[in-house]
Parts: C-alpha cells; structure tokens; sequence
C-alpha cells in the first residue's frame, strides 16, 4: 500500500473529502480523460454533417457546400473550449485518413485507358491551371499558397483535393478562413460549371467523346462531373468518368509534387532529406492504389472505402469551416475568389481547345 505524504506542505490529515487530493490529480491527462475530450466536438460535427446528408439528398445542393455553409453558421460553438479537441481531430487526423482511402476507388490502370494523346493535354491544361491560380494571387496580392490551394484543387478534384493539399501547406501557412473561403469558391463554381458546360457543348454540336473530355477535364468535383457528362449523354458520360478519374489518380503525385515544392512548415525539421520526405498519408495512398491496381479488391470493399472517405472528408469540411473565424472570412471580400475564378475560367478554356482541336 502507498504511503500518503502527510507533511505540512500537503496537509492530507485535514482532507476529509478528498478535495486536496482529488486537486493535486486534476490535471493529470489518462487516456479514458484524452479520449473522453474529443466527444463534444465529434458529437457536434456528426450532427452537421447528418443535417448537411439530408440536404445533398433532399434537395441536390452539393454535400461539401451543405457542410461548408451549416459549419460557417455554427462557427460560433468553437469558442467553447470543450469542443476543440474533436474539431481538431476532425480536421486533421479524419483528412489525412479519408485521404488515405479515397485511393480505394483508383487504379493505375484507369490512366492507361484514356490514352495518350489525352492524358497528354490533361496534364498540359492541369499544369497550366495551377500556374493561373498562383498568378492571380500574385497580381492581386495575395498569399501564394492560396494561389496554390486554388490551382491545384481545380486541376485536380475540387474539395478532396484542396483537403489533400491544405494538409501539406499547413495552418501555420494559410489560415482556416483563407482555406474555407477557397473552398466555399471551389464548389460554388463546381455547381456552376456542371450547369453551364452542358448547354455550351451542344451549342458547338460537341462529339461524345468531345463533350465527355470537356466535362472530366474541366468541371472539379467527381459527382458534378459525371453528372455534366451524363447530363449531356450516356457516351459522354462513360468518357467523363474515364478522364474524371484520371485526374483523380494524379491527386496523389501532384500533391507530392507540391509538398516538395513548399517544404516543411515553420519549426518543422530540416536538412535535405527533410526536404524529400512525403507526408505518411500520402505514402498511405500510393500504397492503397498500388494494392487495388495489383489484386481484384471486392466490390463491397470498394463500397465502403468509398463511403468512410466521403464521411471522413465531409467531417474535416465542417471542422474546419467552424474554426474559420467570420470575421476574416468577410474580410476577403471578392478579391478572395480571384484566384479560383481565374482557375477555373483557365480550365474551362484550355478544356474546350483540346477537346475541339484534338479530341
């Protein structure tokens, strides 16, 4: 049996309920105690993404921008510290793990069917898409990896992507409401694209096979994406997954590209290797791709990688919007969506030339 220390400095004798010591072990951190802190935060992110769920399925308003605009209304809940821990947890460790298991739903076989001439003009219009990004920031004066975060999610995915690269660039470079403010233009314009695209390609009298390479190529988020393409006709759209997933496939070497090209974040060790070093989720997945590209994965696995992706990505979305701060947020005025606009007007443009010229 322990001794208790009953010298002067700890009077025990005269603790009779305990509160002395129940005061000296408060602050001590168990695991049960650490787990027990992200509750109120989960609990309040789960309930937003039900209400964002029902949303996307009731009245077809995009699941991420559902999550987006319910997190913003409920940013005023992060000022309550007992929340922290969960939204924290959401926004980082949820990410970088729906991340990992979006490379579920990817094969390096979906490359080899585009061909080449296509996937060729693919990577012309995705490169010079992330450079439209990191010029508009810079000709308006703002922070180059905004620039960066808008080019990329454009060239890429939409949310998934601008997810997958704000984990590499780091708060400590570009703040929740910078990255909400990005993001919240990523799917307005999505939206729009997946409207407009459509009736742009029957005026021009587009091919099936030119309007599906439009649409996948050029429209950010999958589900707008084949949703244009299969708007305009069931070919297109057997087109546009094909090109759709492509640059999906490429999420993971162009944000390591850009991992390498920003470096460590502040504090964060160097030297060269330090450098060269990927993020584990990244690695993670390059090697779920690699597994589903070398053995016939069931279906049913597929399935649910798909969903806990999704739900995963959905939660660091909501997360994230509710640590933004408003009033930053309305600080960015309409020079905050310069860098995506200009993106995407360059994706749209660049898109159509090849699909008109070369497809």
């Amino acid at each position: 049996m322990t001794k208790r220390n009953t010298s002067p400095q700890s009077p025990i004798g005269a603790d009779l309920y305990g509160e002395i010591f129940l005061a000296e072990t408060i602050g001590e951190e168990t695991p049960r105690r650490r787990i027990a802190s992200f509750f109120p935060g989960l609990v309040v992110v789960a309930i937003a993404a039900a209400a964002a769920t029902y949303l996307s399925e009731h009245y077809g308003m995009p699941v991420i921008l559902a999550g987006l605009l319910i997190g913003l209304s409920l940013n005023f809940i992060s000022s309550d510290d007992r929340v922290n821990p969960g939204l924290d947890l959401c926004s980082t460790n949820f990410l970088r793990w729906g991340i990992v298991l979006l490379g579920s739903q990817i094969t390096v076989m979906q490359i080899t069917d585009l061909g080449l001439l296509p996937f060729l003009a693919l990577i012309t219009i995705m490169a010079l898409v992330i450079f439209s990004g990191l010029f508009a920031a810079n000709m308006f004066g703002q922070n180059k990896y905004v620039g960066l975060l808008a080019g990329g999610a454009t060239a890429i995915c939409g949310a998934s992507a601008a997810l997958a690269i704000y984990a590499i660039i780091g708060r400590d470079r570009l703040e929740h409401h910078r990255f909400t403010f990005t993001l919240v233009g990523i799917s307005l314009a999505s939206a729009l694209a997946m409207s407009i695209y459509p009736i742009l390609a029957q005026q021009f009298h587009f091919t099936d096979r030119q309007a599906g390479f439009l649409m996948g190529a050029a429209i950010h988020d999958v589900a707008q994406s084949l949703g244009g393409g299969f708007s305009y006709s069931h070919g297109a759209g057997e087109v546009t997954t094909i090109v759709k997933l492509t640059r999906v496939t490429l999420l993971a070497p162009v944000v390591a590209l850009i991992g390498l090209a920003v470096g460590q974040e502040s504090g964060a060790k160097k030297g060269l290797l330090a450098h060269f070093k990927l993020p584990w989720f990244i690695v993670a997945f390059f090697a779920v791709v690699a597994v589903n590209s070398l053995i016939d994965v069931p279906a049913l696995a597929k399935e649910y990688g798909l969903f806990a992706s999704k739900g995963l990505l959905l939660l660091a979305v909501i997360a994230t919007a509710m640590r933004s701060r408003l009033d930053a947020l309305m600080s960015e005025g309409w020079r905050g969506l310069i860098p995506v606009f200009t993106a995407t007007l360059v994706s749209f443009l660049a898109s159509f030339f090849f699909a008109w010229r070369f497809i």
